[in-house]
């Protein structure tokens, strides 16, 4: 997206810190929580200056007890404030995940939409050769779960303004960062690049075309949006027009952008790094045919990381996650051409 706002050469945490740092000005209600947080300012500096800024009461370092620092938070929720609660890595939400989907996602519907839960669990994922306990995706995982807003953004300009849309909402919200990206300066980013210095949102639920094309509609979201445009430049030199969906949100899942593409090109290449089995892909190629109907589908593919834990060793997890060279593989397999 070009917002034609001249490129300041941020990394993505940078971004996200700016946009918490925005909120946290503008209501004194919005809080952050977790481990390390503060003073360090978060594993990936995604909090850094906020505790500088805001004081111990609003930027509060926790120990190592995400099942106590979440249901703290969903506590904080209750009575009016909006908390931001980091867990590491989307790994470890395990441990707090009675707080997570037996509290958080059904509070509101078990008080007849009177108890709000303005509440955002902030977490990176994501593949970068950290072995099985460290790699895992999971935005499938939640967005299974009722009551839960999934986001997982793709670029500099996305982190900033659906972290902000999620602390605006009033439902709550897993926002999984990429830890593959996080360090990733603004000026390497294909698109999403210009990061405005005031606050903006960007609507969650609303998935974006950032690379039109004719001949195939590929469907991805968070770091494989990078690796898919990568690899739909170098099959536009073998005469292939792909274009590219960045879903930005799992729930709300924007199918209504995705079946438009479809209808146009007829081709549907979903790709996911997430787990393949019940999972986001089975869900977005369900969605385009019950929109569309199976006839105004010519092929469809799913190209996701299969049901195994990654594993450790680079080469083998290069050879399971979805990457350009993979993802050009499956294009061409679908001889999109034709």
């Amino acid at each position: 997206m070009n917002t034609g706002t001249a490129v300041r050469n941020i990394n993505v945490s940078q971004s996200i810190a700016e946009s918490l740092r925005l909120e946290m000005e503008r209501d004194s209600r919005v809080l952050v929580l977790g481990e390390d947080v503060g003073l360090q300012g978060g594993v990936f500096g995604s909090t850094r200056g906020l505790q500088k800024a805001f004081g111990r009461d609003r930027v509060r370092d926790t120990p190592i007890s995400e099942m106590a620092f979440t249901g703290m938070a969903v506590g904080l929720a209750m009575e009016g404030y909006r908390p931001v609660v980091e867990i590491m890595f989307v790994d470890f939400v395990g441990v707090c995940l009675e707080q997570v989907y037996n509290a958080a996602a059904k509070i509101r519907y078990m008080t007849g939409g009177r108890v709000a839960m303005p509440m955002v669990i902030k977490t990176a994922g994501g593949c970068i050769g950290s072995a099985a306990q460290h790699s895992q995706c999971l935005w499938g995982t939640f967005a299974h779960l009722p009551g839960l807003k999934v986001v997982a953004p793709s670029s500099p300009y996305d982190s900033k303004g659906l972290m902000a849309a999620a602390v605006e909402s009033d439902d709550p919200v897993v926002f999984i960062e990429h830890k593959g990206l996080l360090l990733q300066k603004a000026g390497s980013f294909a698109h999403g690049a210009e990061v405005p210095r005031e606050r903006y949102t960007v609507p969650l639920g609303q998935a974006a075309v950032v690379r039109p094309g004719t001949d195939l509609t590929l469907v991805t979201l968070s770091a494989t949006v990078g690796e898919s445009l990568a690899a739909a430049g170098e099959l536009a030199a073998e005469g292939v027009d792909v274009e590219v969906v960045d879903l930005r949100s799992v729930v709300p899942l924007d199918l209504d952008t995705v079946a438009a593409s479809v209808a146009r090109t007829g081709r549907l290449l979903v790709v996911d790094e997430d787990y393949l089995g019940f999972g986001l892909s089975g869900e977005v190629v369900t969605g385009v045919i019950e929109r569309l109907g199976p006839q105004a589908l010519r092929q469809v593919a799913r190209h996701g990381t299969p049901d195994v834990p990654v594993p450790a060793a680079i080469t083998l997890e290069q050879a399971v996650v979805p990457r350009r060279a993979s993802i050009g593989q499956a294009v061409r397999a679908m001889g999109a051409a034709s």
